[in-house]
This record gives C-alpha cells, structure tokens and sequence, in this order.
C-alpha cells in the first residue's frame, strides 16, 4: 500500500475517534472530523477548554481510529503538534477544503488546529477473505 493510496482511502471518511493520554494516566477518546493532507497528516479542530487539547498539549502521543464502516479501518499512532506561520495556513486549507464550515469557527475563543503525524498506521479490510492487513511503520515518520 502506497501513502497515496492510504491517503485515498482516509478521504472516503470524514470521523475519527481520538484517543489522547490524562495527566493522571487515564486514556480518553472523543469523536473528532478529520482532514488528510497529500502528505498524509491528519487535521482537526478543538478548543483549548477541551480534554484531547489538554492532553495533547502535555503529551502530543495520539492514536486514532478511522473508517468502522464497511469492514475497513485504518488505526494511526503518531505525534500531534499545533503548526504555526504559514504551516498552519497549509493545514487549514486542507481542513476548510473537506469542513468549508470550518472558517466560521476560527471565531470560537482558543480555536486551535491539531496536526498529526503518524509513525504508525495499521489498514485492515475485513471484506476479503483472508482480510488484508498491512502495516506501515517507520517509513512514515
């Protein structure tokens, strides 16, 4: 599987679940929209009174889930950072291009776009028999 590929098939879904580590530990998991870059970062948006904003702040370690539907899923590890300067700019085009709505919530007080860069990426597709599972590592870092 190609990172073209991989990017392809993220682009069919639009939600992911997040998943972020407490201070204390404990894990914690929201719903979020997702966008993917060509490069294939993960975009998303929260406020700063939020949990995964906390907890990512602290410990930018995330994981996510992706694509429950259809016996398909693609599961990231990776780093989350918050872009500034002109990388920001690209990340939130990419984010505005699949939620337009988005604009209208940069005026939301501490509004902030998440980046995440997987180092870890394991795609499942149930529907063939045997599933086809492949796993993407350390090339994606």
């Amino acid at each position: 599987m190609t990172r073209a590929s991989l990017v392809a098939v993220l682009r069919n879904y639009t939600l992911a679940v997040q998943s972020s580590v407490a201070p204390t530990g404990a894990p914690q998991a929201a719903v979020v929209g997702f966008a993917v870059t060509d490069a294939l970062e993960i975009i998303f948006d929260t406020v700063a009174t939020s949990r995964k904003y906390r907890n990512l702040r602290a410990d930018p370690r995330v994981a996510l889930v992706i694509g429950w539907e259809h016996e398909i899923t693609v599961q990231i590890e990776g780093v989350a950072d918050v872009p500034v300067g002109d990388e920001l700019e690209r990340v939130r085009a990419c984010y505005f291009a699949a939620y337009p709505d988005g604009r209208e919530r940069l005026a939301w007080p501490g509004i902030t776009h998440f980046r995440v860069r997987p180092t870890w990426v394991r795609y499942s597709d149930f529907t063939q028999n045997p599933p086809r599972i492949v796993e993407l590592g350390g090339t994606l870092a």
